[in-house]
């Protein structure tokens, strides 16, 4: 099996950052878990088609994971709670 690259955007960063290490434990996992089976996350349609949200628990909170993937690549676009998740996923 080819080695599948990971890429993050900005704000992935950005948000990633602000995790407290046992979240970004938790998130690590999420991101293990979408590298192996890129299915799991949710498909979204409309202006958002071509995305998808994987829903995991983090530290007694639902958290949201939205990237892209080709066989390849997996492109980490957003991570959070559901709060105005999807409007700073537009952006």
């Amino acid at each position: 099996m080819s080695k599948i690259l990971v890429q993050q955007t900005n704000a992935f960063l950005r948000a990633y950052k602000k995790l407290h290490n046992n979240q970004k434990e938790e998130v690590d996992q999420a991101v293990a878990d979408i590298v192996s089976d890129p299915t799991i996350g949710e498909a979204k349609k409309g202006d958002l088609s071509g995305v998808y949200v994987y829903k995991f628990d983090c530290v007694k909170q639902q958290f949201l994971l939205a990237y892209e993937y080709d066989p390849l690549t997996r492109l980490l676009l957003l991570v959070g709670t559901h709060e105005n998740f999807y409007r700073n996923l537009k952006r």
